[in-house]
């Protein structure tokens, strides 16, 4: 399988997200910089996936430091977590791994500078695995939910292109059809970025596992033609009350599925949960840049000098929501706290 972000040869991999499925072009970084410029440039994308980013970013500045003192190195590591950080605002798994780190390395203070650089690395590793674990895990459970015969919606990329591996709802679509269900897969394109149709159709392909490429405003009709029987999302962030952010379109695909009584699902790993946010409304929203509405593959199709707007995520209300699935069990959104 693929890996969308790994440590190889002292630099930090990444499967570069924007050539696909046209190219397959990895970007050895090699300084913290680039890992930065990956994150923010959709190079790796996917809330888990950016935060094993960041994780063996800091790793990466640790390996590059020169630092002669403890105190030096820990300074240095804080600037890198400040700078990982302002990538992007809305994924919490991003700063939860940056967290992570940084804690790691104040619990190690008083190791040598050499041990210090070897705990990171090994902290970042750590990370990427307990996320291809707990993706295991989600499609485990979540598969249970699909029949065969079903027809399958689900949205954007939550593959292995978006995490450590696996993948976390695409990957209950994956496991189900591995159990031998006989699954058909209905994916929107994904606007305005198309990572339906680039990344999801994609992966899909390479696991031979049926699938239709549908325009975003066909989700309705496919629903009302009973060719959907469930829906299955990921999620950038959880708020403490179940509300889901993800990829601009969730809400508005979450409002069908319900008028249409068809239940919709969200699986992530249980870092994606922030309980310190207690509402969707205190969800920061990234508003990403104009050409991406207005261009397709650096091409203008737009008239020039006109207002466009570009959140990349919306909220969908936890009561649009049959269960959130995680590594560690099925929840109703309202079960969080509890």
């Amino acid at each position: 399988m693929f890996k969308s972000v790994e440590w190889k040869d002292g630099s930090v991999r990444i499967l570069n997200q924007t050539k696909l499925p046209r190219e397959i072009i990895y970007v050895d970084c090699k300084d913290v910089e680039t890992v930065a410029h990956a994150i923010r440039s959709l190079f790796v994308r996917g809330a888990p996936a950016i935060g094993i980013a960041a994780a063996f970013g800091i790793a990466l500045s640790g390996e590059n430091s020169t630092a002669t003192s403890c105190l030096l190195f820990q300074s240095e590591i804080e600037k890198v977590a400040l700078l990982l950080s302002q990538t992007r605002p809305t994924a919490v798994n991003l700063f939860l791994a940056i967290t992570r780190m940084k804690e790691t390395l104040k619990a190690h203070a008083e190791e040598p500078i050499l041990n210090l650089k070897k705990i990171l690395l090994a902290e970042a590793n750590a990370i990427l695995n307990e996320d291809i674990a707990a993706n295991c895990a989600i499609g485990k459970l979540g598969a249970s939910f699909i029949a065969s015969g079903d027809g399958v919606l689900t949205y954007c990329n939550t593959g292995a292109l978006a995490t450590g591996g696996y993948g976390t709802a695409l990957g209950v679509i994956r496991l189900a059809h591995e159990e031998g269900k006989k699954i058909s897969v209905f994916v929107p394109e994904t606007r305005p970025i198309l990572q339906g149709a680039r990344l999801t159709m994609w992966e899909l392909l390479q696991e031979r596992i049926p699938a239709t490429l549908i325009t975003d405003n066909m989700v309705g009709l496919m629903m009302r033609l009973g060719k959907i029987q469930c829906c299955f999302v990921g999620a950038d962030r959880i708020a403490a009350n179940g509300d889901v952010a993800n990829k601009i379109g969730t809400y508005t695909m979450a409002i069908l599925a319900r008028e249409h009584g068809i239940p919709f699902y969200v699986a992530a790993p249980t870092s994606t949960i922030d309980f310190n946010t207690a509402s969707g409304d205190q969800i920061p929203i990234e508003e990403r840049a104009h050409s991406e509405v207005t261009h397709v593959s650096g091409v203008a199709f737009a008239p020039d000098g006109i207002a466009v707007s570009n959140p990349a995520f919306d909220i969908t209300p936890a009561e649009y929501i049959r269960a959130i699935i995680t590594e560690k069990g099925i929840f109703k959104p309202g079960e969080i706290l509890q």
